[in-house]
């Protein structure tokens, strides 16, 4: 689970996530508000089989600076550990396909009152790096948000989850939190996929863990 290439994909990911933003932005302001509805994923459009190419165009598309950071920052973290783990073919094809997972999930999961809500953003993509992760460095120890202490990776990103999808309850926040689990559930099963092909590997990735917990 390698690759001798020496660039770093995750990098180059956030660089083109922060082009995007730039002039997605700028072509926002030259022609308009509508023209975030032809790169982000809605799923009314989906549904009628119009701009499907907007499952892979969302995750690369964000809101606003704090949104693009947030995702940025995490998977710098996330990313480039998988990236080593996995290699850097199989990162970037992973990575892509969760990112449309959690897009159909948000699509088909759309109650009939939001078929017209759009979604943007690489969060889902990012889950499901996470959720990857989860399976087989499960014992990793991560930061949350303001706890103060560290946790072990995978109930991190269960935390994360839950978090989110009750701060978008309570706050009315507008969280794609049927994306993120599509991402999620695309990640724990290649994880899965993962330990049972690579059980000697994943064995010796949980050992450097285990006393920490």
């Amino acid at each position: 689970m390698s690759s001798r290439l020496k660039f770093n994909l995750t990098l180059i990911l956030i660089l083109i996530n922060v082009a995007v933003f730039i002039l997605v932005y700028a072509l926002i302001e030259a022609v308009g508000p509508n023209f975030l509805y032809s790169v982000a994923v809605q799923p009314a459009a989906i549904l009628a089989g119009h701009k499907l190419w907007t499952l892979v165009t969302n995750m690369f598309v964000h809101a606003n600076f704090l949104h693009l950071f947030i995702n940025m920052l995490s998977l710098y973290f996330v990313g480039s550990f998988l990236e080593k783990l996995i290699g850097k073919k199989r990162f970037l094809i992973f990575y892509l396909i969760a990112g449309v997972i959690g897009a159909l999930f948000f699509v088909f999961l759309a109650p009939s009152s939001q078929l017209l809500i759009p979604a943007i953003g690489a969060s889902a993509a990012i889950f499901g790096v996470a959720g990857v992760l989860a399976l087989i460095t499960p014992r990793v120890p991560v930061y949350f948000m303001f706890i103060p202490i560290a946790l072990p990776l995978w109930i991190g990103v269960i935390v994360s989850l839950i978090v989110m999808w009750l701060a978008s309850i309570a706050a009315g926040l507008p969280i794609g939190n049927t994306a993120h689990l599509g991402g999620l559930i695309a990640g724990v099963i290649y994880g899965l996929y993962l330990r049972k092909k690579h059980s000697k590997k994943v064995a010796i990735l949980d050992s450097m863990f285990k006393k920490m917990y």
